[in-house]
């Protein structure tokens, strides 16, 4: 009975039921159905995005790979082991002529912490990069550093061998290397810089901070095409003497512009590492050397200029000086009395002597400093040699500087002395700056118009008749004046070494 009762009470509360309860039902599954959807078309859309991105991220990073990006990474700050990359400003010689300029190079360095196996990526590594030391990339690979530099400045083809090897963990900097075209024809000149792009040496060293700041080029007043000839001309001389090393220089008189400035031995900028203190030393601003007869023309200057000494003064050069326990001889001995012009032509280290003697110790000193001989000189380059001169000037020391012994100074100085003597008087600083002719240091008299021109006489008689007359050239009114003095070897002269000179 109990089953019968309860099916029809189910039967009479049926319609009331259905009337109540079906509407409510039907709503519940509509909306389970409609928030069902929702939730799928938010899953298709979020998955959609996320393969986008992902999409977007390995084309962005193909193109990098493809080189495109490739001033994008990496991306780091600079610091001292990454440093900026620097664009330091291009050298010219005056005419144009590029001296030292940029590439960009890539530059290889490893997070350790993502390389996986070090010695194996070092033995990779060292396949395509032999000149690395495995043990030492070995070594660096197994740091717990984030950085580590490998080898710097890579070529393009060293570069796409390490790409290609794939190995985690490695990276590439991007940076400028300095390069000279010109190798070693202007390398004691320009000078170079160390790896990150510093000056070290020559003009990349004093106009550090110019070049650094990469604003405009640097016109320096060098003439690549004298500097060509100066170095093959030198480059005879030496090997016509077998010479040890030398130097020349080619300087504007009316300037101080120096238009060629060559020191042998040289070396190639672009690998200073390889050279050797010798091939390094710039012989004509830090060489220190006896110039010897060539002084004789200061001595001559000196006197004419002083009013104390006439062209047609002579001086007995009959017999040897002895002062001192030292004995003052020519060369070449004439045994006579000489005029001015004859001390120069015969070059007469006695006549010279004695002319200094008549001019005194005090004018001579006085002379030489105002020629710039007991200072550096000015030239726009760190190596610059400082002159040797008794601290104690005597009477031996006037004789013996009046042609050129007992004072030693560079190259440079001798020849910015010299362009005193011919340019009417005016002594001029020199220097590596090319000049506009509005820019022209009117200079320091030393001596008179006058007196230049007989010096330019004196000179040419020299080329004319004396120790010159291989200066000269047809077509040319050359004069000069030649200078030989022995090497100092510790504290004594050696009798089989000597430097010989010539400046005109």
């Amino acid at each position: 009975m109990s089953e019968a009762r309860g099916y029809e009470e189910t039967e009479r509360t049926r319609p009331m039921l259905d009337a109540t309860f079906e509407p409510t039902t039907r709503r519940h599954i509509d909306g389970h159905r409609k928030r069902t959807l929702e939730v799928g078309h938010a899953r298709i859309v979020m998955g959609g995005a996320l393969f986008l991105a992902v999409f977007i991220a390995i084309a962005i990073r193909l193109v990098e790979v493809g080189g495109i990006g490739q001033n994008r990474e990496p991306s780091m700050a600079a610091t001292p082991e990454t440093p900026a990359v620097v664009q330091r400003a291009d050298i010219l010689d005056r005419n144009g002529v590029v001296l030292a300029t940029n590439v960009r190079t890539a530059s290889l360095y490893a997070d350790p912490r993502q390389v996986p196996d070090a010695a194996a990526a070092a033995r990779r590594l060292v396949a395509v990069l032999p000149e690395l030391s495995e043990a030492q990339i070995a070594g660096k690979l197994a740091l717990d550093n984030s950085f580590v530099w490998l080898k710097r400045n890579l070529t393009p083809q060293q570069q796409y061998d390490v790409n290609r090897l794939g190995i985690p963990g490695l990276h590439f900097q991007y940076e400028e290397k300095r390069l000279y075209p010109q190798g070693s024809l202007v390398a004691h000149v320009v000078g170079f810089t160390d790896i990150d792009g510093r000056g070290l040496a020559g003009v990349e060293q004093s106009f550090d901070d110019v070049l650094g700041a990469g604003t405009h080029p640097v016109t320096i007043s060098l003439d690549l095409r004298i500097q060509h000839i100066v170095r093959q001309e030198l480059t005879n001389a030496i090997e016509a003497f077998d010479a040890i090393g030398g130097t020349g220089i080619v300087l504007d008189v009316k300037t101080g512009e120096v238009l060629s400035m060559v020191s042998l031995p040289d070396f190639d900028s672009n690998h200073p590492a390889t050279a050797s203190d010798d091939q390094r030393f710039n012989r004509a601003t830090l060489g220190i050397y006896e110039m010897g007869s060539t002084f004789k023309i200061f001595t001559a200057a000196m006197a004419l200029d002083s009013g104390l000494v006439t062209m047609s003064d002579s001086f007995d050069a009959t017999q040897p000086i002895r002062v001192g326990g030292f004995t003052i001889s020519d060369f070449k001995p004439k045994n006579m009395v000489m005029t001015v012009p004859e001390i120069i032509v015969y070059s007469s280290n006695i006549g010279a002597a004695k002319m200094a003697l008549a001019i005194g110790q005090e004018r001579q000193q006085e002379f030489f400093e105002r020629l710039g001989m007991f200072r550096r000189t000015s030239i726009e380059l760190p190596e610059s040699g400082l002159p040797m001169y008794p601290s104690n000037w005597k009477p031996i020391n006037t004789m013996t500087a009046a042609y050129g012994h007992g004072i030693a100074i560079s190259p440079l100085h001798l020849v910015t002395a010299m362009a005193a003597m011919v340019n009417g008087g005016a002594l001029r600083p020199a220097t590596l700056i090319a000049r506009d002719e509005d820019e022209v240091f009117e200079g320091n008299p030393v001596i008179s118009g006058a007196t230049s021109d007989s010096i330019r006489q004196l000179l040419r008689l020299v080329v004319e008749t004396g120790t010159g007359r291989n200066a000269d050239v047809p077509g040319y009114l050359v004069g000069g004046k030649t200078g030989t003095a022995d090497k100092l070897q510790g504290r004594r002269y050696s009798e089989n070494s000597r430097i010989a000179s010539f400046i005109g």
